[in-house]
């Protein structure tokens, strides 16, 4: 049965939980497990899926990720840098092994040197990664209270930024307070003029050079062009030198584009940066899990920070570390193997014909023309001022699955204006270019008409569309 409160497709529960007893919980259960199926099959079959920041995974990593090492425990450490791993629990060998196999896998993804894997976010990677760099940065001040970083250059939230890297969420405890303001000591990048998504390389140069950070984030959870790593890394190392321990960090966060970094889009660590971090589950094709990826070697300057990282990591962020979706991921990166030059280059096409299919439906899309809007699986549709939450519950009630946003312009995002949509799940299932025409026009006729229909009246037309892709393509099994 479908038609929930809101009037969605989504399967109708109760709003409000009422006392639970001994009595119905078989009912209970059952009713559960029939809710739960109902609503997998509406996500799976009857919508449109254009969240940029989730996917499902396949049926061959759903079973991984569900194997035995999801019931079990590995906690595991050097006790000296160059010691060997000291495992804390027994029957873990297997596990252990596929552990190092998960690193190599991904080093051979993204063409690093090393990789750590038991974070189980995006979040807790960058984390993990922001008190390691205070630990690095106050390395030969034992007894004393540690320094907080001072400042951070990172995307201001309202502008794109990741909450993650802000001083409001994981940014908070390691960002240092400035004396007389009680502010965080965090900078944001200025944005060019003429396309405010990307950054202003110029200025950026400056400001750096006015006021030197200690770490410098590119990525941000609104990404529809590449970031300038390789110039801003460039003039960094020859400002303040390359092998200087004290020269700005240059991390990039790859959460919502980490499925995507190489020839398809661009590659933060060959251009520069010292640090990658991101969700395995976006791009991706992993299970909800966390990465932090380096080209940090053996002797560098920085060789120090990469054993902060590992020892935050464990123990300092998380004791085990969910061994089943860890098995997961190393299925989802033998699939991202096998696809890497087809998954992306398509994903990106299809980004860009969808912009083009929904500005030919009169809508305004943001970003840079000359680069066909996007050069990510992103595409940002300007609504009207304030009416981003509008349109995204329209297209909620007919089926199609997006997030209201708030674009450049925006003061906050209970103002905001735009509706971000990414096509990666929908490319997985097996649309191509010319697929996304038919969705532009279904969504063009739902801002024009909505209000003035009644409810839901173009859900049928996208079940119909659905329809045509229900089956998960670049699998290996």
């Amino acid at each position: 049965m479908e038609g929930g409160p809101t009037g969605s497709g989504e399967p109708e529960m109760p709003s409000v939980m009422d006392t639970i007893s001994v009595e119905d919980l078989d009912e209970r259960a059952r009713a559960l497990a029939d809710a739960s199926e109902r609503n997998t099959h509406w996500r799976r079959e009857a919508c449109i899926n254009l969240i940029p920041s989730e996917q499902p995974v396949s049926k061959y990593v759903a079973a991984l990720s569900a194997a035995d090492p999801a019931a079990r425990y590995n906690e595991h450490r050097r006790q000296t840098p160059e010691g060997p791993e000291v495992r804390y629990y027994k029957g873990t060998s297997f596990i252990m092994e596929k552990e190092e196999e998960l690193k190599a896998a991904l080093c051979a993804f993204f063409n690093c040197a090393r990789a750590e894997v038991r974070v189980i976010s995006g979040q807790m990677a960058n984390d993990a990664v922001f008190d390691a760099l205070v630990q690095f940065r106050n390395r030969g001040g034992k007894g004393q209270e540690l320094a907080r970083l001072r400042p951070v250059l990172v995307h201001d939230l309202v502008k794109g930024g990741h909450l993650s890297a802000q001083p409001m969420g994981a940014l908070k405890n390691y960002v240092a307070i400035e004396p007389g303001t009680g502010k965080p000591a965090a900078l944001h990048f200025p944005a060019r003029a003429d396309s405010p998504y990307r950054i202003d390389v110029d200025q950026t140069k400056a400001l750096i050079r006015q006021t030197p950070p200690q770490l410098v984030v590119f990525g941000r959870s609104v990404i529809i062009h590449r970031e300038p790593v390789a110039e801003i890394a460039a003039f960094i190392q020859d400002e303040f030198g390359k092998d200087n321990p004290d020269r700005p960090l240059i991390m990039y966060d790859g959460a919502h584009v980490l499925g995507l970094l190489g020839p398809a889009f661009q590659d933060p660590l060959a251009e520069g940066a010292d640090i990658v971090t991101g969700s395995t589950h976006k791009t991706f094709f992993g299970p909800q899990r966390g990465v932090i990826l380096s080209n940090i070697q053996a002797g560098s300057a920085f060789e120090g920070l990469w054993r902060h990282i590992e020892t935050r990591t464990f123990p300092g962020h998380v004791s085990n570390h969910h061994l089943g979706t860890m098995l997961g991921l190393l299925g989802a990166t033998y699939e991202m193997l096998t696809f890497k030059d087809a998954y992306p280059a398509q994903v990106v096409c299809n980004a860009k014909a969808f912009a083009a299919a929904l500005r030919g439906q009169g809508l305004t899309i943001e970003g840079d023309p000359a680069d066909g809007f996007t050069e990510t699986h992103q595409v940002l549709l300007n609504v009207a001022p304030g009416k981003g939450d509008w349109a995204a519950s329209h297209f909620e009630v007919n089926n199609i699955i997006t997030n209201h946003q708030a674009l450049f312009t925006d003061p906050n995002f209970a103002e905001a204006s735009g509706v971000r949509l990414g096509v990666q799940e929908m490319t997985r299932h097996g649309m191509k270019e010319a697929d996304f025409e038919p969705l532009a026009a279904l969504m063009g006729d739902i801002l024009r008409e909505g209000d003035d229909r009644p409810e839901g009246s173009w859900r049928d037309a996208v079940k119909s569309l659905r329809s045509g892709f229900t089956e998960m393509q670049y699998c290996v099994s």
